[in-house]
């Protein structure tokens, strides 16, 4: 099957974010510029560079009691930082409830039962108990095709890492078993890892 986007794919539902999977997410916390705070995952997420460490993620719609962009990325704008807080499978729920279409300026962190703690480089919120957690400073916000789709991009200036997932000097991601999004309503559990040594290694 070939299908050109611009002219539709003729199938039930769209195959893109099934074709690109798993992607992990980002879930992003942020406080307004009245100190009110908000937390919403984003599939469209990923590292950027190692040095400095950066990352990104893409806000691809808008909500009506927002300025053509949804609250994370308005919150954003506002105080030019946020965090990403790593997904684990046991907190699959309180990320989905997370994900509701709320009237600007609600906590998503009290209406999905998220405990949080502050952020120690930056005025932000942090799901507490996350496997780790980005502080990031804004670098940019770039508008893509298309009148909703923005892009950030920052730069991680504070990692939190819970003990638990450190062992013997290593992130262990075998200890939370991550959750990634696929397509349609499809999430995975991140739960088999191997090793593969390139051939420069």
């Amino acid at each position: 099957m070939f299908y050109r986007p611009a002219d539709g794919h003729g199938l039930p539902h769209n195959p893109f974010n099934a074709i690109i999977a798993p992607r992990p997410i980002g879930w992003i916390s942020t406080r307004d510029g009245q100190g009110r705070d908000n937390i919403a995952p984003y599939s469209f997420f990923n590292g950027v560079a190692y040095v400095p460490p950066q990352v990104m993620f893409s806000s691809t719609g808008a909500k009506g009691d927002v300025d053509g962009t949804k609250d994370s990325m308005a919150n954003i704008r506002e105080t030019g930082v946020f965090c990403v807080n790593v997904v684990e499978f046991a907190a699959a729920d309180a990320m989905n409830k997370s994900s509701a279409t709320l009237p600007h300026g609600t906590d998503e962190f009290a209406h999905a039962g998220i405990e949080k703690a502050e952020c120690e480089a930056i005025d932000c919120p942090r799901v507490a108990n996350a496997p780790a957690a980005l502080e990031c400073r804004m670098t940019q916000i770039v508008q893509l095709e298309g009148a909703t789709n923005f892009v950030c991009f920052g730069e991680v200036i504070g990692v939190h890492m819970r003990d638990d997932c450190v062992v013997d000097g290593r992130f262990d991601v075998t200890r939370y078993t991550p959750l990634s999004r696929l397509g349609y309503r499809d999430y995975t559990a991140v739960r088999e890892v191997f090793e593969i040594i390139r051939p420069d290694d």
